[in-house]
């Protein structure tokens, strides 16, 4: 992840409406304008420590934007304190201002989102234009769904709306039933096979032992021979 202070220190211009930044090791990282809200929904989410039974910690803005290993969320402090006014509620003890997120707040937002969205996707394509109210609906809500976390707040959103979002799961790898005996039978011919090498392995060395103390004994027995006829 790029340090935001790295973004702002780059070579920035504006190209078709977007901003475009220049990085030194040569990337161009392009961005368009964005709900700061957006941003900031993962990291107060997080900095609430929301418990089943306890809906979390009212904090200092100092101690949510502090996130180790990124200094440059610092920078962002003044737009966190403009923005999350919408989502958070806010506790005041003398010139110090403490942010907890509120699940009902974040949903009222996610309403207006969806409510501006499916209003501007038919202007954008004329596809969006020719579908029906629950397909717009849909659509909307998955394009939204690409800018915030599944759980909680994505099926909060779909809970309240009685949508259900078509789920991608990854293509179903189908596994042949003659490919797995194919396997199963070559391993166990294998293993059949090893054992066989092993027990030939096995008996011939002890038949070469009993052959090599058979002809012991006959060479024996000769020398005892050829001993007698001498004398």
């Amino acid at each position: 992840m790029r340090e935001v202070g790295d973004l702002v220190s780059s070579k920035v211009q504006l190209y078709n409406g977007s901003l475009c930044c220049n990085i030194s090791d040569g990337c161009i990282y392009a961005a368009t304008t964005i709900d700061p809200v957006f941003l900031f929904l993962p990291i107060f989410e997080e900095a609430r420590l929301k418990k089943a039974d306890c809906p979390g910690k009212f904090r200092s803005l100092d101690e949510i934007i502090f996130i180790d290993g990124y200094p440059g969320y610092q920078h962002l402090l003044p737009l966190a304190e403009n923005c999350m006014q919408v989502v958070c509620e806010i506790k005041e003890i003398g010139s110090s201002k403490y942010f907890r997120l509120d699940d009902t707040k974040v949903l009222a937002w996610l309403y207006c989102k969806v409510s501006k969205l499916k209003q501007t996707l038919p202007l954008l394509d004329k596809n969006y234009a020719a579908q029906d109210e629950k397909d717009a609906l849909t659509s909307t809500v998955s394009i939204l769904g690409e800018y915030v976390k599944d759980e909680p707040w994505l099926s909060l959103l779909c809970d309240n709306l009685n949508l259900n979002l078509p789920n991608e799961k990854a293509p179903k790898v189908e596994v042949f039933p003659c490919a797995m005996e194919s396997n199963v039978g070559s391993s166990t011919s294998l293993q059949e096979k090893s054992r066989s090498d092993k027990k030939s392995n096995r008996t011939g060395k002890q038949a070469k032992k009993v052959k090599l103390e058979t002809e012991s004994q006959n060479i024996k027995e000769m020398f005892c021979r050829a001993s007698r006829s001498r004398s």
